[in-house]
């Protein structure tokens, strides 16, 4: 891990890290303590942001609001026990085909 990058794969195991801290040391700990509900919650309420900075235009507030989204994101897959690699394989499997095959074949299934 780079001090000025932190890519997703980083994110994961610093979430996993702090999962295993103590909740009063840990906002992490203190979010899983609260249960899936909350953690989904916070995805909920960082993708109302992300989406409303980006229309508002502001660079900067995106780019913030998408960090917080994205933590949140790494929150509630490691609650689930979701790792990265499996989004990475559905990722490589919708985009083995076009947009418009992918979402037909899901709406069949």
């Amino acid at each position: 891990m780079s001090e000025d990058r932190v890519t997703l794969a980083d994110l994961e195991r610093i979430v996993a890290a702090r999962a295993q801290a103590d909740a009063g040391a840990s906002y992490t700990r203190s979010l899983l303590d609260k249960g899936i509900a909350k953690c989904a919650q916070k995805v909920g309420e960082e993708a109302v942001e992300t989406a409303l900075a980006a229309v508002a235009g502001d660079r900067a507030e995106v780019v913030s609001e998408a960090a917080d989204l994205l933590y949140h994101l790494a929150v509630l897959l490691h609650a689930k026990g979701v790792p990265l690699d499996d989004i990475h394989a559905e990722l490589a499997r919708r985009t083995s085909q076009s947009g418009h095959q992918e979402k037909a074949a899901r709406q069949r299934s």
